[in-house]
């Protein structure tokens, strides 16, 4: 008996389940303020079972139920008295499809509705629909103005005013800060959140971008807000316009103060150190004209500006010198300069790379070049004294038929013996340097030189008639001049 008792209970939920079933409802339903919802309720598969009226229950919190419709086939329909008197009715009344339509739907009407049927013999059976109201929240945001120096300080707010579910709000920005966000439940049970963002502005901030981002559920996309933070702060001053070129005589000096302040501002006074102003110079608004540059206006000018928040001032001292300063070339200039020469002289290698490449094809188109074959090697040349032996015929045809070639040399042995000449001869008959007998004339050996010497030089062939200018009557050699050392005297 005690192990059945665990089936018994599981049977009865399965049953109580089971007819549950049978009341077809939409579990959830989602609307939006002022506009009419349907709410469907079904009995199906009713067989035996008995339908004898159908109520539904409002429940805006848990345990507190309000019968809002009832249907009876025989008493009819009945709006008790309540929030939904004249705003709710049956769609088309009957048991089986008992449905209801609710007008004009209100925030407050969220929460539980329940179709239930009374039956016989089962009983009750019923199903529950959870009615959620949206409302689409009215969002904005504005930065506030911020005084610089006075600590942290809210800067920009953002709201999502009377909204369901709740919004989500976050920041974008570069400035240094933070944000906090708060939660208001409304009476009709909307929420308005509110988020502020909070930092310690200078007067670096004015102008800096923020952004506020809101999300919310009956929203398609998030809303931004973009704005600049506003930071108000005192003026600061400073003046342009000195070059440290104020000679004697010069007629276009200015100097312009310029100050940067939240509010703007609303006056700026020139005045001196000595509190006179120079004859010569002109004050204009915010600029300081010098009509003519002299003793005068060697002093310093002192620039002063003012907004709502006070004032600053600033001040610089002019030096006048006598005559004009040379402005040094500006490092741009030198560039252009620098690039112009690189450009003519890089322009002057290409063409004369141009002149030279054209050159060498027109040198080897015209056959100028050098020669195409080696030469031979340098041969040498015999003795005077084997030219003296050969025969005179045979001497004078090969140096008056020999033709000189183009390409011919002559070599000659530097480390060779010195070559032997007329000079040395001392044959009786052979007019050495000028037809004078030589000196070894009479001894038939050279000086110093013993008797028994074999060395000495074979004698010339005596010269021929024929080898005598005909003019002059002057002996010549009996060599031709391509191998003689010397050349024929010539008489003038």
């Amino acid at each position: 008996m005690r192990n059945s008792w665990p089936i018994f209970v599981v049977f009865l939920l399965f049953c109580q389940v089971a007819r549950g079933q049978r009341v077809q409802v939409l579990p959830d339903v989602e609307a939006y303020a002022n506009e009419s919802v349907n709410l469907r309720c079904e009995f199906t598969n009713a067989g035996a079972t008995k339908l004898t009226q159908v109520s539904w229950i409002f429940e805006a919190t848990e345990g507190q139920r309000e019968n809002i419709a009832v249907f009876n086939p025989m008493y009819g329909q009945s709006f008790p008295q309540s929030t939904f008197k004249d705003r709710v009715q049956f769609s088309q009344p009957s048991l089986e499809n008992p449905s209801i339509t609710i007008n004009k739907v209100r925030m407050s009407d969220a929460g539980k509705y329940t179709c239930e049927y009374a039956t016989y013999p089962s009983g009750n059976e019923q199903g529950t629909t959870t009615l959620t109201m949206l409302a689409k929240p009215k969002n904005s945001a504005s930065p506030v103005a911020a005084q610089a120096g006075g600590g942290k300080m809210v800067v920009a707010r953002c709201e999502a005013a009377r909204g369901k579910p709740a919004a989500n709000i976050t920041w974008t920005t570069n400035a240094a800060g933070a944000f906090n966000s708060t939660s208001e439940p409304q009476p009709d049970g909307t929420v308005t959140v509110r988020s502020e963002y909070r930092m310690a502005p200078v007067p670096g901030d004015n102008g800096r971008d923020i952004t506020c981002v809101i999300t919310q559920r009956t929203q398609d996309y998030p809303q931004t807000f973009h704005m600049k933070l506003i930071v108000q702060y005192p003026p600061t001053v400073r003046i342009e316009g000195y070059d440290d070129n104020w000679y004697m005589g010069r007629t276009d000096a200015m100097l312009i103060c310029h100050a940067d302040a939240n509010p703007e501002v609303v006056n700026v006074t020139w005045t001196t150190v000595s509190g006179k102003m120079p004859p010569t110079v002109k004050v204009v608004q915010n600029k300081l004209l010098v009509q003519k540059v002299d003793e005068s206006v060697n002093t310093t000018f002192i620039c002063e500006a003012k907004n709502n928040l006070g004032s600053n001032k600033n001040q610089l001292t002019s030096m006048v010198t006598v005559q004009k300063r040379m402005e040094p070339m500006s490092s741009m200039t030198g560039a252009i300069i620098g690039g112009i020469i690189a450009v003519v002289v890089i322009l002057c290698l290409i063409g004369a790379a141009v002149a030279m490449y054209r050159k060498r094809l027109q040198s080897v188109e015209n056959g100028d070049g050098p020669p195409k074959y080696r030469p031979p090697p340098p041969v040498k040349a015999g003795s005077s004294t084997e030219m003296l032996h050969k025969p005179k015929d045979q001497t004078l045809m090969a140096t008056e038929t020999a033709p000189l070639s183009r390409y011919e040399t002559n070599y000659y042995d530097t480390t060779a013996a010195e070559p032997i000449t007329d000079l040395d001869d001392d044959h009786p008959s052979s007019p050495a340097n000028g037809g004078t007998p030589s000196t070894w004339q009479g001894s038939g050996h050279p000086p110093g030189m013993d008797e028994g010497a074999s060395d000495l030089l074979p004698p010339y062939e005596p010269a021929s008639h024929d080898s005598l200018d005909t003019n002059h009557g002057t002996p010549v050699a009996g060599v031709s001049r391509g191998e003689s050392f010397m050349s024929a005297p010539m008489l003038v």
